[in-house]
């Protein structure tokens, strides 16, 4: 997969990813309106070229507030980003590149009252899935907003994604429909943040692509 390309279908508000990053952008835009007064922290997994949270905080009125860090292991979209940055001025803005599996790139800047976990879900093992859920109390603090994508292809993993963030101490604020072609959710910690586990690895990130694969030859 070339993960740089991918990002294509961004610049077609028709596509599947178009329609679906308007939607996120709208949750975190939500998610910024309400934090409360004060410095802001976004962490952001596996960030792409950082449309999800950069699209939104060159516009967004608390701009100012947000310490942000997007982790992303592709260099040319680390180098894209970085341009974006620049481009909106975004000084609080830092643009890691690293494996967004490693928990270590988060210390300093959680537990986050947002957290982005989009372009994740789809491609890692659902065992994967569940484990990254069950690390996030480590990073979002408490009243924090998690937003995260799936994708709804069958078997369809959101209503268990949903399930194990409740579980875990997250309220379910907003969910799409089945019918949108894509997931996004949001959700509340209402939970008591874990200290984080610098040594912990959340997931291996194998690719939409060969699960597709691996599931066909199953």
């Amino acid at each position: 997969m070339d993960w740089c390309a991918w990002h294509d279908d961004y610049d077609q508000p028709d596509s599947v990813l178009g329609r679906r990053l308007r939607v996120v952008q709208r949750q975190v835009w939500t998610a910024l309106d309400d934090c409360p007064p004060g410095p802001l922290r976004v962490v952001s997994l596996c960030a792409g070229q950082g449309h999800d949270l950069l699209g939104v905080l060159a516009r967004h009125p608390r701009r100012a507030d947000v310490t942000a860090r997007l982790v992303e292991l592709d260099p040319r979209n680390v180098a894209l980003a970085n341009r974006a940055v620049e481009s909106a001025d975004l000084r609080q803005v830092e643009v890691v590149m690293g494996d967004a599996a490693a928990a270590r790139h988060y210390n300093g800047l959680v537990p986050a009252d947002v957290v982005l976990v989009c372009g994740v879900f789809g491609n890692i093992t659902d065992e994967d899935v569940e484990r990254t859920v069950a690390h996030c109390a480590q990073l979002c603090t408490k009243g924090g907003t998690l937003v995260w994508t799936r994708h709804r292809e069958p078997p369809d993993l959101v209503p268990s994604i949903c399930r194990w963030f409740e579980d875990g101490g997250f309220e379910r604020l907003w969910l799409s429909g089945p019918d949108e072609g894509f997931g996004v959710g949001a959700h509340r910690f209402t939970g008591e943040p874990q200290p984080l586990d610098p040594s912990a690895r959340l997931f291996t990130f194998i690719g939409s692509d060969v699960l597709a694969q691996l599931r066909k030859s199953s």
